[in-house]
């Protein structure tokens, strides 16, 4: 499709059975992948797949006004989330300013994200991409 090769959630995460209980939670700590900061406790969200496009990885500078539109800025479109529906469940998360409608969530230690993204119209969807992620 497009010269994109389509990769299941199964291969990006091949251990998700040690990752995801039987309820669908995330049975270990989500840490940032750069500075280990726990971002997420054992059994806080949920497994979602639900298809987002997050721009490529990288630390936010002082100065930066981030305007990012999909079509404008590199990134990848990820499917495989951990949804968490309260802000207030993260351990340690930041948010950027709004691009749109979405805010990016980024590590509030290190500022290198985003790892994951949040609609404005749905106050209660915050997702956290397991591909950008570590669980311990």
């Amino acid at each position: 499709m497009d010269g994109i090769e389509q990769v299941s959630p199964t291969e990006i995460c091949p251990d998700r059975s040690q990752l995801v209980s039987e309820d669908g939670k995330n049975t270990k700590s989500v840490l940032c992948q750069w500075c280990g900061s726990k971002v997420l406790c054992p059994g806080t969200a949920l497994f979602a797949e639900k298809e987002l496009f997050l721009p490529s990885m990288r630390k936010k500078t002082e100065s930066e006004s981030i305007a990012l539109t999909e079509g404008s800025v590199d990134g990848e479109t990820l499917t495989a989330h951990w949804l968490v529906d309260d802000m207030y469940t993260f351990e340690n998360v930041g948010f950027t300013k709004d691009v749109g409608k979405v805010k990016y969530l980024i590590c509030a230690d290190c500022e290198i994200g985003p790892i994951g993204w949040h609609c404005l119209d749905d106050k209660k969807s915050f997702y956290v991409a397991l591909e950008r992620v570590n669980h311990a």
